[in-house]
């Protein structure tokens, strides 16, 4: 099958020739139908912390047709349609029962989608219903991980939000926080590129003001945020949004960032400010993002920009590490 290849750090990726996977016990082969470009593989390619192995198929938001079984497949057949959760588990342990397969101890991130095809574990797959599309299944996980940071945030309605960073997970988290009630939600960034995306998502506001970004926020707002998500993954951004956050506030840190972050927590300390990580998602959490798009919503499907062959993601990728007009880049590997 063609795919693209990690090539080692910092290298180009290339689209290479390499054996079609085969399914082991409780697995499936898929036809990628569809494989969204995600700001986390583009982190992978240049950052030793990820350990990407040289040789190694990205690619963790896909979607596909089952084509092969495994032994002892129980619930799917040749010619279902998928999502895929990309997070290996047991599937026995509480984590897994209770829908948290981060948090198995034998949970292992899922890769394969830059390529035709891509093994997965059964347990790993959810039915796409008739009403979505290939894209939509793609687009799922992100809408998951926004998801579950207004659900680790306990929004309320009617809170003030602010939103750094009109990336994917940051628009994502604008269409969850107005969903939920939110009465404003300002998307905050140092360009507006995505101001239209965002307001088709769920923003009231956007805001590009690097001279004094604290001050533009709280006018935008009204005064302080009840929460702010960070969805940037930059150093400087935790403490400018514990700034930015009320007394007793709540600031939510989505952004992946591996390098190291200064601030003074007494800042933090003296508001009884609330700092609260998220990763992942749940399973509960991964279906209901589905739901949404099975009901017909049309705003998330306003995260994807552009449709690409496998012979284009090495330039596209490329280009996505600097600040572009895209938003959610897919890839079609099959054409």
């Amino acid at each position: 099958m063609r795919a693209v290849v990690h090539q080692g750090l910092h290298q180009k990726l290339s689209v290479e020739t390499i054996a079609d996977p085969t399914p082991g016990v409780g697995e499936v082969v898929l036809s990628v139908g569809r494989c969204g470009i995600c700001g986390s593989d583009l982190h992978m390619t240049e950052d030793p912390a990820f350990g990407v192995d040289k040789g190694a198929v990205l690619g963790h938001e896909f979607a596909g047709e089952v084509v092969a079984l495994g032994k002892g497949i129980e619930r799917l057949k040749k010619g279902d349609l998928v999502s895929v959760v990309p997070i290996a588990s047991c599937g026995k342990c509480p984590s897994c029962l209770a829908g948290e397969p981060a948090w198995c101890e034998k949970m292992n991130l899922q890769g394969g989608g830059y390529g035709e095809f891509a093994v997965t574990n059964e347990n790993q797959c959810v039915m796409l219903p008739k009403s979505a599309s290939m894209a939509d299944g793609a687009i799922i996980e992100p809408l998951a991980v926004a998801l579950h940071g207004v659900m680790m945030a306990e929004q309320k309605p009617g809170d003030k939000v602010l939103i750094l960073g009109a990336g994917p997970i940051g628009l994502g988290v604008a269409y969850w926080a107005r969903k939920f009630g939110a009465s404003k939600v300002v998307v905050q960034d140092i360009n507006n590129y995505q101001e239209t995306r965002a307001r088709q998502m769920g923003a009231t506001d956007f805001i590009v003001d690097m001279s004094d970004p604290v001050g533009a926020a709280e006018r935008a707002l009204g005064g302080k945020a009840d929460i702010v998500y960070e969805c940037v993954g930059v150093p400087g951004l935790i403490p400018q949004a514990v700034e930015q956050v009320r007394i007793k506030g709540t600031v939510v840190i989505l952004g992946l960032c591996t390098r190291p972050e200064t601030f003074v927590p007494f800042v933090a300390l003296s508001k009884e400010v609330r700092l609260q990580t998220s990763a992942f998602f749940k399973r509960q959490e991964y279906e209901a993002a589905l739901d949404a798009l099975d009901s017909g919503a049309a705003e998330p499907r306003a995260l994807v920009t552009d449709t690409i062959s496998l012979d284009a993601v090495p330039d596209v990728f490329e280009s996505l590490k600097k600040r572009t007009h895209q938003c959610k880049v897919l890839i079609a590997p099959r054409g």
